[in-house]
């Protein structure tokens, strides 16, 4: 029999701002933020989660987190002082997906890729599942649904009668949510 390959959905959570960024006067984009968390979940197409796991990243050019960061993330200081670089995180990631069969990577829109673009120019590394192709599982998500424009997770799940389970804007807990649309998804 031939294992099934999976879908690795991916959850980033990173340093922002309500308002300008810190000392450049300016709104943020996806070059100013760095990924403080990768909130990876190993799942069926169906939705049956295989693994999960939430890599915890120390930021390098902001290093203090901002008040709405800390409360948008729940993510605390501490979390992120004591969290690897991204430079280790990576081989970590690397590590544990290595005896996964993963034929996709998906993500909530397209923020998750951007930041990982911009993480790869900064570092000139990504994790190895970015060069599997990427799936906008939020687009996918809205494919003949009526009234879907408001695609946010929280209104998605919702959507088919299901509430939000954990932390939101919590990486690890929106890719838990995300695979439980995957159901409801034109793969």
């Amino acid at each position: 029999m031939v294992p099934q390959k999976l879908i690795l959905i991916v959850d980033l959570e990173a340093t922002c701002w309500d308002g300008n960024v810190e000392g450049l006067g300016r709104k943020q984009t996806v070059d100013d933020m760095e990924i403080i968390e990768f909130g990876c979940v190993v799942s069926r197409f169906d939705g049956t989660v295989v693994d999960s796991q939430s890599f915890m990243v120390r930021s390098q050019i902001h290093t203090e987190l901002s008040q709405f960061c800390k409360q948008l993330t729940s993510i605390t200081q501490s979390d992120v002082d004591a969290a690897p670089v991204y430079q280790s995180v990576v081989p970590e990631i690397d590590q544990w997906l290595k005896s996964y069969k993963l034929g996709v990577w998906g993500s909530w829109g397209n923020y998750d890729k951007n930041q990982i673009s911009a993480e790869q120019k900064r570092h000139n590394l990504v994790p190895e599942f970015f060069s599997l192709p990427h799936i906008n599982i939020k687009q996918q998500w809205r494919q003949g649904k009526v009234n879907s424009r408001s695609a946010g997770l929280a209104n998605a799940l919702n959507y088919h009668g299901l509430s939000f389970e954990g932390t939101h804007h919590r990486g690890i807990d929106d890719a838990l949510n995300i695979a439980r649309l995957l159901r409801f998804t034109e793969l």
